[in-house]
């Protein structure tokens, strides 16, 4: 049975972990905000964004692609788990460290002629540090979701957490305030050092299951040829979708200019869309990103047994995550003046909560959806949809921001996220 008893405790395990972790966050996001401002969350998120791009190409589909190959392997009870493991953090020390040296060596072009601003450059250069962290961690992780041995990991990420909120804290207070490039590269060095010092202690975790739990026989066939059919399509996806959607994040602030906004000014709209309005409108969404999870590795398990009651089980997951995006969305339209000013103190804030409220069960949906497809060996097709949705994003941002500022950005957020959802639900009604 997709919906069973591990499934459920599972998922309510990690709802719980991410509902107290987001809190923790969304407090310290506050803190932050009135700290170095929206223009310092802005020059953030701009940092982010091309780290972000950097870490995709770092983690290059492992994570999925290492929880997918251990529920085969214990689907079809191999006892392979260990030789499958070391090939996939094999694949991720590889493309980690090529991605932190090729951020690290093109921070300057990047942060001089891409983003358009040399405040960004010093925070790329330290964010180079992270890329093998994220990658290794991301491999343990699927090998953990894989196992059904969620809360080992999640007590990784836990202190991973503090440890991130406390060594910002503690770099931040050291930065003159005010100054927007110290400020952005304190917040900078403190969740890199934390990515660090959480490598470590994941690998303590795993190494420490895998002595109790996996057998020392390999009869796994084929595991490189599979795990790369696995995971390079959905790194080629991965790489074309944040491509494109840095892109487009760092067409925001110059569309915005083109507008007629200053650069601060811009920073500063960007700033709250991004890292204020949004933050909130995906809050809730930990529930659905731990069904989303959780179903993969029980998706791929009963495809390879042949097991009845699939379709049955997407069914009822599909019917929790609508009922729930939509009592969120409600939530949402009613209390988002009062959720911004207590928050944020921005009634500014409240407004766009309201503007993206009714996107909300689109978004949460097409988690589910997603994380069933990638469950039924759909990654192909996640991947040409997610490639669409970001390059339809890079085109609007391009053409109807510079003419309609931040009405067309949100315009934009709802045309990318319906499209994808139709396209994902589609298939998935197709092939379930």
């Amino acid at each position: 049975m997709l919906w069973g008893r591990k499934l459920i405790y599972n998922t309510a395990l990690l709802t719980v972990s991410s509902l107290v972790m987001s809190a923790i966050s969304m407090a310290f996001q506050v803190w932050l905000v009135g700290r170095i401002g929206s223009a310092g969350i802005g020059l953030y998120q701009l940092v982010m964004s091309v780290t972000g791009l950097a870490m995709t190409f770092a983690i290059s589909g492992i994570r999925f692609a290492s929880t997918r190959l251990i529920s085969e392997e214990l689907g079809a009870d191999t006892g392979a788990v260990t030789p499958a493991m070391k090939n996939c953090l094999g694949y991720a020390l590889f493309f980690g460290s090529a991605a932190g040296l090729i951020l690290y060596f093109t921070a300057e072009p990047v942060g001089f002629l891409w983003v358009g601003d040399a405040r960004t450059v010093l925070s790329l250069k330290i964010s180079a540090l992270s890329m093998p962290c994220g990658a290794l961690c991301a491999s343990m992780s699927g090998y953990f979701t894989a196992t059904g041995r969620v809360w080992k990991p999640t007590l990784v990420h836990f202190a991973e957490q503090l440890m991130t909120i406390g060594l910002m804290a503690l770099f931040l207070d050291r930065a003159p305030a005010g100054d927007i490039e110290k400020c952005c590269t304190a917040v900078t060095l403190g969740r890199v050092t934390a990515d660090i010092l959480s490598l470590l202690l994941m690998t303590l975790v795993f190494l420490n299951d895998t002595a109790r739990h996996c057998s020392k026989r390999s009869e796994g066939v084929s595991l490189t040829s599979r795990m790369l059919r696995i995971a390079v399509p959905l790194a080629v996806s991965a790489y074309a979708r944040s491509a494109l959607s840095t892109v487009q994040h760092l067409f925001v602030p110059r569309g915005l200019k083109s507008a007629g906004f200053s650069a601060d000014k811009a920073l500063s709209g960007y700033g709250v869309i991004q890292g204020m309005a949004l933050p909130v409108i995906f809050f809730p969404s930990c529930i659905m990103g731990a069904v989303s999870e959780l179903a993969v590795p029980k998706l791929t398990e009963s495809q390879v047994r042949s097991e009845e009651g699939i379709s049955d089980g997407i069914d009822r997951l599909f019917s929790f995550s609508a009922w729930f995006s939509v009592s969120v969305s409600v939530f949402m339209l009613i209390f988002a003046d009062v959720i911004g000013m207590k928050i944020y103190k921005s009634a500014e804030a409240g407004y766009y909560i309201r503007l993206l409220a009714p996107l909300i069960p689109v978004m949460y949906i097409d988690m589910t959806v997603d994380g069933c497809l990638k469950g039924l060996g759909q990654q192909m097709w996640c991947m040409g949809i997610n490639i669409l949705d970001a390059l339809s994003g890079v085109l609007l941002v391009w053409w109807l921001l510079p003419k309609y500022a931040l009405s067309a950005y949100i315009a934009i957020i709802y045309a990318t996220e319906i499209l994808n959802f139709l396209l994902s639900y589609f298939r998935l009604n197709r092939v379930a």
